[in-house]
């Protein structure tokens, strides 16, 4: 129902659909923190990949219907599950990045902090990540939406590249928007996850080497010296 609907409701009938709304919506809410925390707890428990919807629908203790109605698959449940995280570093980065450019600190540099960020928070969520990739969900949402992982990745990083030119730290012929892709590339979740558990390689080398990538573009042809 719509806003325009909600509002043509006669006033004879407000109070006891009013009341009856109300209480839907607490018991939809309820139950969707409920599986969220069931589903967060089985995760950490038995690994992403090992946990079905029917596992977490018995152990949250809500039917399957109820499950399904509010996450059509096990990677809509990971995303949900990262909504808190990723906004809690997308206003931790903000508030930095703010702050050093308060401190005059040059895009580069801001961009060289905002990438060795990425690696770290992608460390913590890749299971989640790779289930949400592995189905297609990124791929499958309009590519403006603001609150999937890698769009607002690209928008930062691509802001940063472009604020670099503006400043004369990096030339104006650069692809700003291949560029932006070709540095998140290495933290998409299965070539990242791949890195880790079958490369072996460390946060650390990660690190240096996307920044050495980020680094090299500072001596691109035509750049000014900063």
């Amino acid at each position: 129902m719509n806003k325009l609907e909600e509002n043509m409701i006669s006033l004879g009938t407000i109070d006891e659909s009013g009341s009856s709304c109300r209480q839907e919506r607490r018991d939809a809410a309820a139950n969707r923190a409920r599986i969220l925390q069931t589903a967060e707890k089985l995760f950490a428990q038995h690994g992403v990949p090992n946990v079905n919807m029917a596992d977490i629908a018995q152990a949250a203790e809500v039917g399957k219907g109820t499950l399904y109605r509010r996450f059509t698959n096990k990677a809509e449940l990971c995303l949900a599950l990262m909504d808190t995280q990723m906004i809690d570093f997308q206003n931790g980065m903000i508030a930095r990045m703010q702050q050093m450019s308060a401190q005059k600190m040059p895009k580069m540099e801001q961009l060289d902090q905002f990438i060795d960020a990425l690696i770290y928070f992608t460390d913590a969520h890749a299971p989640l990540l790779c289930e949400v990739q592995r189905a297609g969900l990124l791929q499958d949402q309009e590519p403006d939406r603001l609150e999937l992982p890698h769009f607002w990745q690209f928008m930062t990083v691509s802001g940063l590249l472009k604020a670099a030119v503006s400043s004369g730290e990096l030339p104006e012929n650069l692809d700003i928007d291949y560029l932006a892709d070709a540095l998140l590339a290495p933290l998409k979740a299965d070539l990242f996850y791949y890195q880790r558990e079958t490369r072996g390689f460390s946060l650390e080398r990660i690190s240096a080497g996307l920044r050495a990538l980020v680094a090299g573009l500072r001596h691109s042809n035509g750049a000014a010296s900063v």
